[in-house]
């Protein structure tokens, strides 16, 4: 069963809206489909009080869904720290995070369970241990929880701003300021429900950005979320004028240079342990293909 919504609806509950689509006008039965994953959003599970904001396609399936089973499988893991509590690890550029219908194996997820499986419930059977994500083509520094108090914790710290992440990117173009802040409210574009944008309804975000190098034709960048918003950094430097460097999604700018995906990777993550209360630093190296980047482009200086 298939709603297009309508332009006209704005900050509407998803659980609100398919109540009224329901004979029996249920709330209670509609948030448990929600719940159980039977209801998508532009093909992702999001939650019952999830806000509309108009043009969105939602899909409800009646039957109980077929649970994907999660398989360890002995993957490469670049692991940075470990202990009882939680696991930090640099992730490659093309490995997703965690399974999902498309994608059922070759993820983090499938590795970690392999490495220990001893990971966080919170997130159910599909995304064990996982406290924030990075987008599939996006390298660098996650931290995923082994138990449900770290999960809590770590989860609070990145809502909270404890947690501070910074990432580094090279766009196109040459930014003029040294530094700055982008803002944005960012929803589903309306015009590509796959992508993300600044709308009117969308949720608050704040990136802030440094420059750390120039170029004839880019900029190689410092950035650090204020908020953690999808595809955040990606929709930000394009709203300014600035997209990434091999991001296919969001510029349609010519790529000069040999990188599968978006020049983006997330470089230092700084938490406080859930148990010992210790501050922690958190570097991932540069990848490969963006240090190749970086020397080819001072060699054309």
């Amino acid at each position: 069963m298939n709603f297009l919504v309508d332009e006209k609806i704005s900050s509407t509950r998803l659980d609100v809206y398919l109540s009224e689509k329901f004979p029996d006008g249920s709330r209670s039965h509609v948030q448990k489909l929600i719940s159980s994953g039977r209801v998508t959003v532009d093909g992702e599970q999001v939650k019952a009080s999830f806000k509309l904001t108009g043009g969105e396609k939602i899909s409800v399936t009646d039957a109980e869904p077929t649970e994907i089973e999660t398989l360890p499988e002995n993957l490469p893991l670049d692991i940075l720290f470990e202990d009882t509590d939680l696991i930090v690890v640099n992730k490659a550029r093309g490995m997703t995070v965690h399974p999902a219908e498309t994608v059922t194996s070759g993820t983090l997820v499938n590795a970690l369970l392999y490495h220990c499986r001893d990971l966080s419930g919170i997130n159910g059977v599909k995304r064990p241990g996982i406290v924030h994500r990075l987008d599939k083509d996006t390298s660098g520094v996650m931290v995923v929880a082994k138990t449900d108090a770290a999960h809590l914790s770590l989860a609070a710290q990145i809502q909270s701003k404890i947690a501070v992440r910074t990432y580094l990117a090279i766009v196109h173009g040459i930014l003029t300021d040294d530094a700055g802040i982008v803002t944005g409210a960012i929803g589903r574009d309306k015009s590509d429900r796959k992508k993300m944008a600044i709308v009117p309804n969308g949720k608050p975000a704040v990136t802030e950005f440094k420059v750390l190098e120039r170029f004839k034709a880019f900029t190689f960048v410092e950035c650090k979320l204020q908020t953690g918003r999808t595809h955040q950094i990606r929709v930000h430097m394009t709203a300014i004028g600035h997209p990434l460097l091999g991001d296919t999604k969001y510029t349609a700018r010519k790529n000069p240079f040999d990188i599968d995906g978006q020049a983006l990777h997330s470089h230092t993550l700084s938490l406080t342990h859930p148990t010992t209360g210790e501050r922690m630093n958190f570097t991932a190296p540069l990848p490969d293909d963006m240090q190749k980047i970086l020397d080819d482009l001072r060699g054309k200086l």
